[in-house]
């Protein structure tokens, strides 16, 4: 058992993009991302993702449908299969709850 500060913990992030797991529970798992950028188009084809924008302004592009964009407090669910890509014109903070154990499949 373990105690998260969320915004500490974003607070420590000084690289342009890091995404790390902060947290386990059951066969889930709960990812804090903090970036500027681009993420590579991909996609879970057997996992669900959730997002949740607690900082800036995230981006979901899509292979077929319009961009989605969030901003603090907003959620999303990208389903499973669906070919993605977060960006962020300027520091974004989210966080993201999928299945630990999902696949990504890069898109080239």
């Amino acid at each position: 058992m373990q105690r998260f500060n969320i915004d500490e913990l974003a607070a420590q992030v000084t690289e342009q993009y890091q995404n790390f797991v902060v947290n386990e529970v059951n066969d889930s798992c709960l990812r804090l991302a903090v970036f500027t950028g681009e993420y590579p188009w991909h996609r879970h084809p057997d996992a669900d993702e959730l997002f949740m924008v607690l900082e800036g302004e995230l981006f979901i592009d899509f292979e077929e449908r319009e961009t989605v964009a969030l901003r603090p407090h907003d959620i999303f669910t990208v389903p499973a299969g669906v070919i993605h890509r977060t960006r962020a014109e300027q520091r974004t903070v989210n966080l993201c709850f999928e299945r630990a154990a999902a696949t990504t499949e890069f898109i080239s």
